[in-house]
């Protein structure tokens, strides 16, 4: 298990020595490693996981075409869904405040502005022909039901309707219907697509939200509609702690998470990170790095600096290394620091493919609004290493440069 560790005595006095001239030597960090070339979501790096074929599965060295690639502006359709067995107390513009412009704001911030989520809200609501209850809407969907309601959902809308305009669709329940249960909503992938407008439909993003929906649940599920797996840990009962493998961090793993903000490796998968801001980390020669803070702006253009460590660990393996602050989507996180997990391309999505390495395991934070307050102090802060056995790597945060850039020292364990 990763553990902490606090130097003291002379390791202390050698680290704030160290950190006395970090700042003189960042610029020499960021500029002794070879950058390697900048391409979006195909990653040219060796320590790049390759692509398997795993649902959603996290190797970046190519991009899955049946998805969306959110490398450029995207249009989304927000349809609302009314049932015979229940008058909706609201408009579709109103209930859409609800998901935007929040949702589209979530993507420009973890994107750095490299993308902008278009919403368009179809304003009459699109009357169902059954009524909520009949579809059987629950979290583990019989798939009849289901694709039911999907046939029903495209044909009372394609007369009002032109899907080809768009590259996302939302179908939106009446919240206040008694069929819709909350659990249910979901992405749904389509073996055989549907057909409407000369256009072939693959994917839905089903939402079965009460008013108000839960905070960031679109933007999770969009990030579907992006091929990122989910993070979280069900458990067989469906009963117990369901975000043991990556606590708060990335909404990926949960929407209430205190750091939403998607992993450093998931914006390099979605090409919002190049590889010219990923350091391919060496064992044979343990150094020094210089790590960017996830959340600071870019950087104007020409200047490099890593916001990404990657050792690879095995064909399918490697440990990722970042740097969380509390900025932008992560405004409300618990512990600033550094923080290391795992990725295993090669494990479907929701079987843990990612799992956030603790850096305190004795101790938790944030008791009441962490959603996994173990690994809510997870990052290691200055000062701090931790010795990671399963991969043999020692992880060191050695200090803080002038300009607030963290200084990693990676070794063998």
């Amino acid at each position: 298990m990763p553990r902490a560790q606090t130097p003291d005595g002379g390791d202390r006095r050698r680290l704030r020595r160290l950190a006395a001239v970090l700042t003189a030597l960042s610029a020499l960090i960021a500029t002794s490693i070879v950058a390697g070339p900048a391409t979006a979501s195909e990653a040219a790096l060796p320590c790049a996981l390759g692509r398997s074929e795993a649902h959603h599965s996290e190797g970046l060295d190519s991009w899955n075409g049946s998805y969306t690639r959110p490398d450029r502006p995207l249009d989304a359709v927000l349809i609302y869904l009314s049932f015979p067995d229940s008058r909706p107390a609201a408009t579709p513009q109103a209930l859409a405040r609800e998901y935007f412009p929040a949702t589209s704001a979530f993507f420009e911030r973890a994107s750095y502005g490299r993308f902008r989520l278009r919403p368009h809200v179809h304003r009459p609501w699109v009357r169902m022909p059954r009524s909520s209850v009949s579809y059987g809407i629950q979290r583990d969907w019989d798939a009849g039901r289901r694709a039911a309601y999907l046939r029903d959902a495209v044909a009372a809308a394609d007369p009002s309707v032109d899907f080809g305009r768009y590259d996302v669709i939302y179908f939106v329940a009446d919240p206040g219907a008694p069929g819709v249960d909350s659990d249910a909503t979901k992405v749904v992938n389509l073996d055989q697509p549907m057909h409407a407008d000369d256009h072939e439909l693959r994917r839905f993003v089903t939402v079965f939200e009460q008013s108000p929906p839960d905070r960031n649940v679109l933007a999770h599920e969009t990030g579907h509609v992006f091929d990122l797996p989910d993070l979280y840990h069900r458990p067989q009962s469906g009963k117990g702690d369901w975000d043991t493998y990556v606590g708060d961090w990335d909404l990926m793993g949960s929407q209430f998470g205190l750091a939403p903000d998607p992993f450093a490796w998931h914006k390099w998968k979605l090409g919002w990170i190049a590889d010219n801001q990923v350091d391919c980390v060496d064992l044979a020669r343990p150094g020094l790095y210089s790590l960017r803070t996830l959340t600071a702006p870019l950087e104007p253009r020409g200047q490099r600096r890593p916001r990404l460590l990657v050792l690879r660990t095995g064909p399918d393996s490697a440990l990722a290394i970042e740097a969380r602050s509390a900025l932008g989507n992560d405004r409300s996180l618990c512990s600033e620091g550094v923080l290391a997990y795992r990725i295993d391309s090669a494990t479907a999505s929701g079987s843990g493919p990612v799992h956030v390495l603790d850096g305190h395991p004795a101790t938790s934070a944030c008791w009441g609004t962490s959603v996994y307050p173990p690994l809510a102090d997870a990052p290691l802060g200055v000062g701090e290493s931790m010795d990671d056995a399963q991969d043999g790597v020692r992880i060191q945060v050695a200090g803080r440069t002038g300009d607030g850039d963290w200084a990693v020292k990676i070794g063998r364990g």
